[in-house]
């Protein structure tokens, strides 16, 4: 198998080739062709990332700036050899929505800068140690059923918004469901920023829209900045968010391994701590958590083209939207109707990729110990338990993750010591295989 670094020496120099087969990462066709594929990634990045902080009250323009710096800072950590992008992650939605509520914007920023750095720890030990220890501490049926619950402990927030406006709510959903099944190839990928942008519309025929700090927003400048505080209340809430980011690395990786037949698992750890500081980044001036995008492994896939120059132009168009605060402000005020909508097939879109993550690797829901790892875990994260002990507050997704790992964990070994547990077989409980979204 062919390593990325053996055509070429230079970290910035990709060999020109033409349209025709596999672009390599250290290939790339002509400059305008490139610029082109480029922007293409922008536009399939642009709704999910715009929808984190929108659905957060964190500001966009703010947002889509670190996910361009994160980006072109993935990029520059390994070596750019692995083409991916740096967006907002979903996972870390509800935990900053309780740490805003609770203790103001600082301390969700506060807690998204300590999963960057838990992140960055975590890619140094895998870099040395590999991911054996991540694959035993956390089998398919524990990644999934975190990925699951934190999904589905956002349903109240889908349905409050969903309730505030729901003919255009209903409008933007069933978009959202045409657009998948009538277009095929990127704009069928692109249902989700269809569906928005026509609702956008519908909701501004309607008169929905406040469009007064759109008209008072610059169309050049600077996005706001926010430093984060940090109180030790809400850093238990961000904690799944870490195993989460983990999994969704370790799976677009492995993507990327398969699409472009290149082994990239001594990039693992690298990839990880890239993204555990364009997280510290983001998190230190106001922006989401990132992680790399699915969104984005999609476009490669459709095109055949994987070449790391196209993610230098997506990141760098995106450096550049984000001074236009005339574009932030606009995203800002999508309306509650078009939100609640779109985020109540993601939100349940986030629920089905743990279930996809069971599926893909045949876990055997026959066995008490993968009943119970998920069972119990899922009612406590959907009806969103809480617990408090002192100055922490436990919500339902750090209690419903902790269950998880403790249920498994604690069932296999006095099972095993009992004698009555079975051992788990090859895709019960070895390594998480498929990405999950955002």
């Amino acid at each position: 198998m062919t390593t990325p670094e053996s055509r070429t020496g230079s970290m910035f120099r990709w060999t020109e080739v033409g349209t025709g087969g596999v672009i390599a990462p250290d290939e790339r066709l002509t400059w305008p062709r490139t610029i082109g594929i480029g922007l293409q990634h922008v536009v399939a990045m642009f709704g999910a990332t715009f929808l984190v902080p929108v659905l957060t009250g964190f500001p966009p323009s703010t947002t889509l700036l670190f996910s361009g710096v994160g980006t072109l800072l993935f990029l520059m950590i390994t070596r750019n050899r692995l083409p991916s992008y740096l967006g907002s992650s979903f996972a870390i939605i509800a935990p900053v929505l309780a740490a805003t509520a609770s203790d103001g914007m600082g301390a969700a920023l506060g807690g998204i800068v300590v999963v960057g750095a838990l992140l960055v720890v975590i890619g140094v030990v895998v870099h040395f140690a590999g991911t054996h220890w991540i694959e035993a501490l956390m089998p398919p049926v524990v990644t999934g059923t975190i990925v699951a619950l934190i999904g589905l402990n956002l349903a109240p927030t889908a349905k409050a918004n969903f309730e505030k406006d729901a003919i255009t709510a209903t409008v933007v959903l069933i978009l959202l469901i045409l657009c998948l099944v009538l277009f095929r190839g990127l704009l069928g990928r692109l249902a989700i920023v269809v569906s928005v942008v026509l609702g956008y519309v519908l909701a501004l025929a309607r008169g929905e829209v406040d469009t007064a700090a759109i008209g008072d927003a610059s169309w050049v400048g600077l996005p706001d900045f926010h430093a984060p505080s940090f109180h030790l209340s809400v850093i238990p809430m961000f904690l799944p968010v870490v195993l989460v980011l983990v999994v969704e690395n370790i799976g677009h990786v492995k993507s990327i391994t398969t699409m472009t037949g290149i082994d990239y698992d001594r990039r693992m750890g690298r990839a990880l701590a890239a993204d555990g500081l364009a997280t510290i980044l983001a998190g230190s001036g106001g922006g989401s958590a990132t992680t790399t995008y699915a969104e984005n492994i999609g476009v490669m896939a459709a095109t055949k083209v994987y070449s790391t120059a196209a993610y230098w132009v997506a990141g760098a168009a995106a450096i550049v939207l984000s001074l236009s605060p005339k574009v932030g402000a606009v995203i800002a005020a999508i309306p509650a109707g078009v939100l609640g909508g779109v985020t109540t097939a993601l939100y349940g879109l986030v629920g089905i990729l743990g279930v996809h993550i069971w599926v893909s690797n045949q876990v055997n829901f026959g066995k008490p110990i993968n009943q119970f790892t998920a069972a119990i875990p899922l009612v406590i994260g959907i009806a969103d338990f809480t617990w408090k002990a002192g100055d922490l507050d436990f919500g339902g997704i750090t209690l419903g993750a902790l269950a998880a790992l403790v249920i498994y964990h604690a069932m296999r070994l006095i099972g095993a010591w009992r004698g009555t547990v079975e051992p788990d077989h090859a895709h019960d409980g070895t390594r998480p295989e498929e990405p999950t979204d955002r």
